[in-house]
């Protein structure tokens, strides 16, 4: 049975983020795939600071391990997609989710690389598509399959549970799950996916 990790980076357990990552998790397990979510919650997410130790020391994980960066890293070894969700703040996601996204991708990048991927915003009016493109874009650069919707992914709420009232919203993440579903069934439908074979990155500075 594949897997998909969840992530709630808004601090709220019962807020209108967890509505909506509920929701997918409830139509990926009647397509057959298990959901777990993990909630960030209210406690310190560290930002990254460049030490780059989880590189120079071949770590697999942050070098910090004082939060839930690397617990999450540990679910993903077991894991074959990724969805974050996050209310929108100020037309940004939570300063958790960028944190977190940035710590877990430079640390533990092969854990990601090849897995579907989608994100969620929720606001109570306005931002949400900026916030929502930001979340999608480290997603591009670790070769992760954007899972697509009938919409953006974003739900409308302010206060807990009113995202559950937005029908298009919530039609819209039911959507997320069932094409998360089919693509996940289409890369292992015989065993092993087999991935393309990729150049060696060949990065360039513009200033020498």
């Amino acid at each position: 049975m594949s897997k998909v990790l969840l992530v709630n980076a808004g601090p709220h357990k019962e807020g209108n983020t967890m509505a909506a990552l509920s929701e997918v998790a409830k139509q990926l397990e009647k397509n057959g795939v298990d959901a777990e979510i993990v909630q960030v919650g209210v406690k310190p997410v560290r930002s990254c600071i460049a030490c780059g130790q989880c590189r120079a020391k071949s770590l697999g994980r942050c070098a910090f391990d004082d939060d839930v960066c690397n617990r999450i890293v540990e679910k993903m070894a077991t894991c074959d997609g990724f969805i974050i969700g996050s209310p929108v703040y100020y037309g940004q996601p939570t300063g958790a989710a960028l944190s977190l996204v940035q710590r877990l991708f430079f640390s533990a990048g092969p854990l990601f690389v090849n897995k579907p991927a989608a994100a969620i915003a929720v606001c109570r009016r306005g931002g949400a598509t900026a916030a929502f493109q930001t979340m999608n874009m480290p997603f591009m650069m670790m070769n992760m399959p954007v899972v697509t919707s009938q919409y953006w992914n974003i739900a409308y709420g302010r206060d807990p549970g009113e995202a559950a009232q937005d029908a298009e919203g919530m039609q819209t993440m039911r959507t997320l799950a069932d094409n998360m579903a089919f693509l996940l069934r289409k890369l292992h439908a015989e065993g092993a996916p087999q991935y393309p074979e990729r150049e060696a990155w060949n990065p360039m500075n513009f200033i020498r």
